[in-house]
């Protein structure tokens, strides 16, 4: 599933509309789960074929959740914001799920600024950056623990594992990449040029 339904204020543009060397950002989140592995894609958001999303990200997944295959078992579920992910961390996080004993996996990346607590413009504290990680998409999870953590409350969330850990469920987490980056703001998307330079 790759999720293009963001309004993208930030960036100034909606997600779905984003072009990158003149294809859509999804278009390039799509390719990389193909290439990785994913036995169909789809797209949450404006896209030839794609679904509606909803008024929140996890209203949007919901609506992706519904128009996966009846025997889908498995779903990676990939931002179009971070057109760079590799098919070869697609298949990490796809290897992971496959071996069993999570409801959810994700890629992620150690921290390697320094973390600051502050309070208005006052540094109170410097935060240990030793358990810390940054993560990324394509997460992967269990069919029915997305659907079931998602049923479990209605509160929105950042990003889908934190469904499943509000849930009560099993997280597990893969290398993600450094290249893996987020087109928030246009200066991303320059950035995200220059790499594929």
């Amino acid at each position: 599933m790759v999720v293009a339904a963001g309004a993208g204020a930030r960036f100034g543009a909606a997600k779905g509309s984003i072009l990158l060397r003149d294809r859509p950002l999804w278009e390039w989140s799509r390719d990389s789960l193909i290439e990785g592995g994913v036995s169909a894609v789809v797209i949450v958001g404006p896209a030839p074929g794609g679904v509606p999303g909803g008024p929140r990200r996890r209203d949007s997944v919901a609506a992706g959740l519904a128009a996966l295959p009846a025997d889908a078992t498995h779903v990676l579920v990939h931002d179009a914001a971070r057109p760079l992910a590799s098919a070869a961390l697609a298949r990490r996080v796809i290897e992971r799920l496959a071996r069993g004993g999570v409801d959810a996996v994700l890629p992620a990346i150690p921290v390697r600024d320094t973390l600051k607590r502050v309070d208005g413009d006052r540094v109170t504290s410097t935060v240990d950056r030793s358990a810390l990680v940054a993560v990324q998409t394509p997460q992967g999870f269990v069919v029915d623990s997305l659907r079931a953590a998602q049923a479990a409350d209605d509160a929105d969330a950042s990003d889908d594992a934190v469904l499943i850990e509000r849930w009560g469920g099993i997280v597990a987490m893969v290398p993600g990449e450094e290249a893996n980056l987020k087109i928030t703001y246009p200066a991303d998307l320059a950035l995200a040029e220059g790499l594929l330079s």
